[in-house]
């Protein structure tokens, strides 16, 4: 059964006011209510259509009579700062993360007409470190717990949802975690990151880096509002690509920094207003993280239309790159033909020498394309 009246949180934000946008465009939707504290640009209010746009602060417990007196029966909770930077600080980033959902919760709860909450939560929370598994499943928990930040408030806001859910039994709560968001529109840490003209990366690591295209989460959005999954679901494009490699597609120049030295480096961007990378967001571009999305597509029902490296391309449409891709790649494949004559140079020798000191006959050295 679709709901009937909707809320979603941080409406003013690019992938808040397309998620609203597309549920007022759905007839079977009575009313789409659209919160947050500042209005949408004209841009995207031009989008919401028949959204209702009401100016209210979740941290307030009037919150809760916008709920009640609407009628709403399914949430949407989409208004979580992940940059201390947008939120005007590390302090009021948690109070709108924490204390906002917190008193969302509260409102949800002494509600009887919500019958469905939907929380946009981040596979952060399972943190990146030397320690992690291959790929994460919806079961594991992090093998090193976030101390802080965005991780650490989603951390947070996934416990107040799972004491909410127990609480009241009878609503059908979805938490996605999503992977990195990319495209063309969206505004994030990671297109603010690669879109520096030199790339500083830590000296010695090259994260996998697993995304997740801006049209593919919206779509997540629409099904996990409007369906009945109930759960939690890792939501993540197909496949991964290496740090190394999404700069260099990009045309960007990457700059290795000793770790140390990585940390001030973010500070003086963040206060000069360049971009704002947080210390767990340095973790990923250490370690990086990977998530298994079996339950996104066989339980949950979609399969992004974008993988991890389609997603990437199309971002790089509205990239300027630094360096022509296709000078790198040339660059790359006449480093892979040297290699590969040298290989074939030591395996004749070996041939020749009966293979003392040499890789056995035949075997050669294969140069690994950076596809």
């Amino acid at each position: 059964m679709p709901p009937a009246v909707v809320l979603v949180t941080g409406v003013s934000r690019w992938l808040g006011g397309a998620l609203a946008a597309e549920l007022a465009a759905d007839p079977s939707i009575e009313r789409v209510l659209g919160v947050d504290t500042v209005p949408p640009r004209p841009e995207v209010q031009r989008r919401l259509g028949r959204t209702e746009f009401v100016r209210a602060d979740i941290r307030n417990p009037l919150i809760g009579k916008v709920i009640a007196a609407a009628g709403v029966d399914t949430v949407v909770h989409m208004n979580i700062s992940s940059a201390p930077g947008g939120s005007g600080g590390r302090t009021s980033m948690k109070e709108l993360n924490v204390i906002g959902t917190m008193q969302l919760l509260a409102a949800c709860q002494r509600v009887p007409s919500v019958r469905r909450l939907v929380l946009k939560s981040t596979s952060a929370v399972y943190g990146a470190s030397p320690r992690d598994p291959a790929v994460f499943t919806e079961s594991m928990q992090a093998r090193q717990v976030p101390g802080g930040g965005f991780a650490k408030d989603s951390l947070d806001i996934e416990g107040y949802v799972r004491s909410f859910s127990r609480r009241r039994p009878e609503v059908d709560v979805c938490v996605l975690r999503f992977t990195n968001f990319i495209g063309p529109r969206i505004d994030s840490l990671l297109t603010g990151f690669l879109r520096l003209p030199v790339v500083p990366t830590a000296l010695g690591y090259d994260a996998r880096v697993q995304l997740l295209h801006e049209d593919d989460a919206l779509e997540v959005l629409v099904r996990a509002t409007t369906g009945g999954f109930v759960g939690t679901v890792n939501v993540g494009a197909e496949g991964t690509v290496l740090l190394s490699q999404a700069i260099r597609r990009l045309g960007r120049v990457a700059l290795p920094l000793p770790t140390q030295a990585i940390g001030p480096l973010g500070r003086l961007t963040r206060q000069a207003r360049i971009t704002d990378y947080s210390p767990e967001q340095l973790r990923f571009l250490n370690f990086g993280r990977v998530v298994d999305t079996r339950v996104l597509r066989e339980e949950f029902g979609c399969t992004p239309r974008y993988t991890t490296a389609e997603a990437l391309a199309d971002y790089g449409r509205t990239v300027v790159p630094v360096l022509d891709p296709a000078l790198v790649a040339a660059v790359v494949d006449g480093a892979e033909d040297v290699l590969g004559r040298t290989a074939a140079a030591v395996g004749s020798l070996g041939a020749v020498t009966g293979g003392r000191g040499t890789p056995p006959p035949g075997g050669g050295l294969r140069a690994v394309r950076d596809a």
